[in-house]
């Protein structure tokens, strides 16, 4: 395969909301430039860039995949990423690397929750964009009313470069705005050339009128020229156009039908002589790229148990070339590049070098994760890493067979390494594996691929709170006594003890003995003793914490008494005392985040007040409103998917622990009561 210098290269981010025809455009786009045979259909399962088995099921994109399109002898690479917000993690790692965005709008739909979100994203990271109206071959579609939705709900200067050729049944074709020419398509993507129909005529002149302004605003010698009542010309516009779109001042659109493979290839051309070149963005010429240090950034990795490990990249700067030893600069660690591959969807082709600016994949890394530079060892560049999205919704786990907890640990760290929106950690008060991920579809995935990647059933289920217990009054001289008489020796330990409240410290032990009434050599057994008391309270099992305990007491018997004996006396006076000190409930209290469109903010207070939660303030984050709270773990297990169905998507949210407060009697009596049911079950 050619090697492309980086002024013949686009990086493309096809973004969208789901069902709007992401996967159905890459299709079209690979299928109009030669890249395949046949037009393949994600209703059938049979397209390049959605082929893992839980893609063809689902009939959507989970995964960030990568393929490419020849076109006017440039290399196209089109990055196809997830439209649903439980998969943001691979859009936000396919926009890092991306030069420029491709933004679907479905002609039906208009602009969608995910649509803003991802667009936000792009802005964030200024990359260019384009937008392309798919489906103009529906019912109800509507090119008018999409363009709407995005001049009022997206930012930046939107512009229509394409006009249709009617719409839904008698969609046809499309009006150039700029060449103001008209061409309609057949079934197989061709195209001819047509009058301009006469409707159309005063539309066209108005558009262009709009698009030539918006042109003439990306370049001060064309504006100038333009407000002077110059007339521009074609080669002019298309100059200040391609200015603008680098700059993010002008978002042209187009429109089409991937589906019925019609106005795809005004697309392909788009792309080529309007986005910019990975030497464009550096501002660099090609060859000064070529002679810099290698760094080569990791953006995603797909951990098969067959092939194991593919590590897909994108080069910045040097060259990459097959058989050679890079430098890991995050894991300061060698590592030995075998061949390298352009990718087409699942298939592979070798190539023996990537220039600056290419995107391929590597297999079999040994130490490489996604967000690490490779570079040269002499010389190394770190390259910004990957800002993933914090998963919000945990799950407890356990496989389906005892045997399988080996299995389940190694297939989960090589899942791990594939998907950094999953958190695994373990709860060592509940004794709990708890894996947090973005949604309830994300795990439900995660879990359909252990199966059937790594062959473990697992269970799922909510995470147990972490309760603990303590006390509210303090209590002296409380007895604790093990007396036991078997053939030959005996056993005797006997202690009497002091307990507080120690509001700021889990635990405090002293002793205040007197006249050797517990010999120096038992008092660390009675410490003990307490420490293993302390694991399991006496209201629902849950350990016991904030608590001051002084042995105050004692007696010993010169035969019968050891450190075991004293031990067991500590527990028993322990329980007695905690049952004498008001003992009580406590529960995890979390200090809460939450981002949200002001237009929710009412709903969202009505729903923390019924989580028990407090609202500590609220402040402006651009066009959100961030609240602060703080709300009893119990009830945030569940939070992720209400937000999601309160704000439609929109909100985020991020906790963490605050600190241990007394849970309400009339629910610490249920907590108790389920506890107790539990043990004797």
């Amino acid at each position: 395969m050619k090697v492309y210098p980086s002024t013949n290269i686009r990086n493309v981010g096809i973004v969208a909301h789901g069902g709007a025809g992401k996967t159905s455009l890459a299709e079209a786009l690979l299928f109009n430039a030669g890249a395949t045979k046949r037009l393949g259909k994600v209703d059938e399962g049979n397209t390049v860039t959605d082929y893992h088995p839980e893609e063809i099921k689902r009939k959507v994109t989970i995964n960030t995949s990568l393929a490419f399109a020849e076109w006017q002898d440039n290399k196209i690479n089109i990055l196809d990423t997830p439209g649903y917000s439980d998969f943001f993690g691979d859009v936000v790692s396919a926009l890092r690397v991306v030069d420029s965005a491709l933004v679907v709008v479905s002609a039906v739909a208009g602009v969608e929750v995910q649509t803003e979100v991802v667009w936000e994203e792009a802005e964030a990271r200024n990359l260019p964009r384009l937008a392309y109206i798919n489906k103009m071959d529906r019912e109800n579609a509507n090119f008018q009313k999409a363009v709407e939705s995005m001049q009022e709900r997206l930012s930046g200067r939107i512009v229509p470069v394409q006009l249709p050729i009617g719409a839904a049944d008698t969609f046809s074709g499309v009006i150039d705005i700029l060449k103001q020419k008209a061409y309609t398509y057949d079934g197989s993507g061709n195209e001819k050339e047509v009058p301009i129909p006469d409707e159309y005529a005063g539309e066209v002149e108005s558009l262009r009128e709009t698009l030539v302004e918006a042109a003439a605003e990306g370049d001060d010698e064309l504006l100038m020229k333009y407000l002077e009542g110059e007339e521009l010309t074609v080669e002019e516009v298309r100059r200040g156009l391609k200015n603008a779109i680098a700059g993010g001042k002008v978002i042209p659109v187009l429109c089409g039908s991937a589906l019925k493979n019609m106005a795809v290839k005004p697309l392909l051309d788009y792309i080529v002589d309007y986005l910019p070149s990975p030497a464009e963005v550096a501002g660099k010429p090609a060859a000064e790229l070529e002679k810099e240090n290698l760094a080569a950034l990791v953006f995603k990795t797909l951990a098969d148990p067959y092939v194991g490990r593919l590590s897909m990249f994108r080069v910045y700067s040097g060259i990459l070339k097959s058989d050679s030893v890079v430098y890991n600069a995050n894991r300061e660690s060698e590592e030995k590049i075998g061949q390298l591959f352009a990718l087409q969807g699942k298939n592979q082709v070798a190539v023996t070098e990537m220039r600056p600016g290419d995107i391929g994949a590597l297999a079999k890394l040994q130490v490489t994760t996604t967000g690490d530079t490779l570079t040269t060892k002499t010389n190394p560049v770190k390259l910004e890493g990957i800002d993933f999205p914090e998963p919000t919704l945990p799950v407890a786990i356990r496989p389906k067979s005892k045997g399988d907890e080996d299995k389940l640990s190694n297939a989960l760290t090589r899942l791990l390494e594939e998907d950094p929106t999953l958190r695994l950690s373990k709860n060592t008060e509940t004794r709990e594996t708890i894996l947090t991920g973005m949604g309830e579809t994300h795990l439900d995935i995660t879990l359909e691929r252990l199966q059937r990647k790594f062959g473990v059933e697992v269970e799922m289920s909510t995470p147990r709170v972490p309760y603990r217990e303590t006390i509210r009054a303090s209590v002296t001289r409380v007895e604790g006594k093990h007396k036991k008489q078997t053939g030959g020796h005996g056993q005797y330990g006997h202690v009497f003890i002091d307990m507080s409240p120690l509001p700021d410290k889990e635990f405090e032990f002293t002793e205040t003995i007197f006249g050797g009434a517990v010999p120096r050599q038992y008092i660390p057994a009675v410490e003990k003793g307490i420490r293993e008391a302390m694991q399991e309270g006496i209201l629902a099992g849950y350990p016991v914490t904030n608590i001051k305990v002084n042995l105050a007491d004692g007696s010993y018997h010169t035969v019968d008494s050891s450190e075991m004996a004293f031990k067991i006396a500590a527990g028993l006076a322990f329980r007695k005392a905690v049952e004498q000190a008001k003992p009580v409930l406590l529960e995890p209290i979390m200090n809460v985040e939450i981002i949200v469109p002001e237009q929710f903010m009412g709903d969202i207070m009505g729903d923390l007040n019924s989580r028990r939660g407090r609202i500590l303030g609220m402040e402006p984050k651009g066009k959100n409103q961030v609240i602060r709270a703080q709300v009893p773990l119990a009830e945030m297990y569940r939070y992720a998917i209400n937000l999601k169905s309160i704000t439609q998507g929109r909100g985020h949210f991020r906790m963490e622990f605050a600190q241990y407060e007394e849970v309400p009697a009339n629910i610490a009596e249920k907590i108790i009561q389920e506890a107790r049911k539990e043990k004797e079950e």
